[in-house]
């Protein structure tokens, strides 16, 4: 029987750092497109996702992904999967992956792959909206490229705002239209179905990064925040059609395929046209996303060995 590696969490998280991670996720674009398959399955606010993608020259991978609101509240992680890699030249399973190292690494890295190309480099106040498991792992992604900048955190529950703030020793913001007015970038995670951040908050050279809406009935920001700005996505494959934060708007006429600037297939387009643009990332995270960082761990692991 061939052997794979087994990558848990602790030990590969050890190995990784999120500048290598972005230039690994933005070489990956330079490949052929990948083929990619998801499945979506809901049962109320439950979701199963299973994703697959093929990439010629990197690989096959599966991940599938149980989401459960309802857990924490009964002390089980809301968030449950696992991530299988393939070779690309015989197609034997090369290493199974622990589901929240690849998700943690993909999901902040490809946000922080779009800030790199897309947030003023001067850029010194950033917010994290959210306060959940991926509010932390993007404070360390922010922090690794934008070193200088003073970090704010605002939850809808205030007491873990606070409870991340004390463990991260970062600021809390107390409202949410203040900070968003005050920030050079907002980053928000949160599992909201209606919008949070209002258009009319945004200000001239920000950047906002949307990562929490996932589902078709799920959205972060209104229209007036998407018809301001510069609109991007890391793939149109798997925005577009799939998420609310885009399908909705596009359904009512208030966008359209045409205002979305590039995804990271043409990713010499994420650029800023001026200082006071205001560019919007919308963070979907797609199994080819779950591809190239489970080749870049796994790359990492073997290097290590």
């Amino acid at each position: 029987m061939t052997q794979f590696d087994i990558i848990p969490f602790d030990a590969g998280d050890a190995l990784l750092d999120w500048i290598g991670l972005t230039d690994a996720l933005a070489e990956g674009h330079n490949l052929p497109r990948a083929e990619i398959a998801d499945t979506f399955l809901y049962r109320g606010k439950d979701t199963l996702l299973n994703r697959a993608a093929w990439i010629d020259g990197l690989g096959l991978a599966v991940k599938s992904a149980t989401i459960f609101p309802d857990n924490p509240a009964k002390g089980a992680p809301m968030v449950n999967g696992g991530v299988s890699l393939y070779a690309d030249d015989h197609g034997a399973l090369e290493a199974l992956v622990d589901f929240h190292l690849v998700t943690k690494w993909k999901t902040a890295g490809d946000s922080l792959l779009a800030a790199r190309r897309l947030a003023r480099p001067d850029s010194r106040k950033i917010l994290i909206v959210g306060a959940g498991t991926q509010g932390r792992a993007l404070h360390a992604a922010y922090s690794a490229a934008f070193p200088q900048a003073r970090i704010t955190v605002w939850n809808r529950t205030a007491k873990n705002a606070e409870a991340m703030a004390a463990e991260l020793k970062i600021n809390v913001a107390t409202d949410l239209e203040q900070a968003v007015r005050a920030a050079d970038i907002v980053t928000s995670a949160t599992m909201s179905t209606d919008p949070l951040i209002m258009g009319d908050w945004l200000q001239p050279g920000q950047h906002i990064d949307l990562i929490g809406a996932y589902r078709p009935d799920m959205r972060e920001v209104d229209d007036t925040a998407l018809t301001r700005a510069r609109v991007f996505v890391d793939s149109l494959d798997t925005t577009v059609e799939h998420i609310g934060e885009l399908k909705i708007p596009m359904a009512q006429g208030v966008l359209s395929a045409s205002d979305i600037v590039a995804d990271y297939y043409d990713l010499g387009a994420f650029t800023r046209q001026s200082e006071d643009d205001i560019t919007l990332f919308k963070n979907g995270g797609g199994a080819h996303l779950d591809l190239m960082t489970s080749r870049y761990i796994l790359d990492r692991w073997r290097a290590h060995r």
